[in-house]
């Protein structure tokens, strides 16, 4: 599992690995439902969605900061 995983799931323990599997794949194959054209716009809503189920602005945004700095951004 990516390290970003389990960092959060080290301060939320919330999900177990498997569910954390499940939930991932079930979002993998919504988006190939969707299509490639419009997976950046379900990618949006389900961020929006999420947002307002975190509840939380210093949440969202501290999980704004990681999903950025991630290393699979990092370009030389």
């Amino acid at each position: 599992m990516h390290e970003l995983f389990h960092a959060h799931k080290e301060k939320n323990a919330v999900m177990s690995d498997n569910e954390l599997d499940i939930v991932y794949t079930k979002f993998c194959k919504a988006m190939s439902e969707v299509g490639e054209p419009d997976a950046p716009l379900f990618l949006a809503r389900f961020a929006l969605l999420a947002m307002v189920r975190i509840g939380n602005a210093d949440a969202v945004l501290e999980l704004i900061a990681q999903a950025k700095d991630a290393e699979d951004f990092q370009r030389s």
